[in-house]
């Protein structure tokens, strides 16, 4: 089985649509993978309408997150989508992402750069409006050359130039949240110093102790040194230990499958969610 267990589509900062994604999935030879849209689960009732024979779709979202001012992505799977108190808490970091990126917009136009909000709207769509969306519009504008390098010190990153902080969970919030709605809680990409400050090993502990169901070891944007170190410590601590590719469509170079979740972790994390429950695709609409 290849089982990708981080995507994104246009219900946040992907360029697939839901249904899109679902069908680029399977022509990539998935059987399954896992919708995870920062904060939201709009998408998934697209993506089970197009489902095709054969791939599995796990249901899911990307936490933001911030412990002790570093930012980190929870990674949360087959929880009940309709739980109040979870979703009372996406919603309100859903609703701050507008005033974020109205915010980001006028510190890059008090630097000289002549991005617009309605450019950023154009971009976003109706997906959930995020910094990846004004990273690309710093590329249209020739600011940049890539996603990737706006978000760097001197434009998006943590504490950048223009960057703006949002309404964010707290970690240990997110998994005492995401359990209480029957789901399972993976911490995303945890060292990707790439993108900026990462939070210390020990508090992966700290977060292990409160519940943490895994972490997400083979990710693009870990070396393989720090891949194999982070499969040690989710050994040490007891963790699962996952793969996925972080597919955002045109809008990054990985592609789906890039990295994969291994068979048996994927069946632990099933059997551990009572919230919701993989959907096996049954053919989907082909519009």
């Amino acid at each position: 089985m290849r089982i990708d267990l981080h995507t994104h589509s246009t219900a946040s900062d992907g360029t697939d649509t839901p249904a899109e994604l679902v069908r680029n999935a399977a022509a990539a030879g998935l059987d399954v993978v896992a919708l995870t849209d920062h904060d939201t689960s709009r998408g998934y009732a697209e993506a089970v309408a197009a489902l095709p024979a054969g791939l599995t779709l796990v249901t899911g979202a990307e936490l933001s997150c911030r412990l002790d001012g570093v930012g980190l992505h929870m990674l949360a799977y087959l929880f009940d989508p309709d739980e109040p108190e979870l979703l009372r808490e996406r919603e309100l970091v859903r609703d701050d992402r507008v005033p974020r990126a109205q915010g980001m917009v006028t510190k890059l136009q008090d630097l000289g750069v002549p991005v617009t909000w309605e450019q950023v709207a154009r971009i976003a769509g109706d997906g959930s409006v995020g910094r990846p969306h004004v990273a690309e519009a710093l590329v249209e504008l020739g600011v940049v050359g890539s996603v990737s390098d706006a978000f760097t010190p001197d434009w998006l990153a943590d504490g950048g130039r223009a960057y703006v902080g949002k309404h964010e969970f707290d970690p240990f919030d997110a998994i005492r949240l995401v359990k209480a709605a029957g789901g399972v809680t993976v911490f995303a990409h945890p060292a990707a110093v790439k993108r900026g400050q990462v939070v210390p090993e020990s508090a992966i502990a700290d977060l292990a102790a409160a519940g943490l169901d895994g972490i997400e070891t083979d990710h693009m944007d870990h070396e393989p040194a720090t891949r194999a170190r982070l499969r040690g410590l989710a050994a040490d601590l007891g963790l699962l230990a996952t793969g996925s590719s972080d597919y955002h469509g045109s809008r990054k170079t990985c592609v789906l499958g890039e990295f994969t979740t291994d068979p048996e972790v994927y069946g632990e994390i099933t059997r551990r969610a009572t919230g919701a429950f993989p959907v096996p695709g049954a053919g989907g609409t082909t519009a």
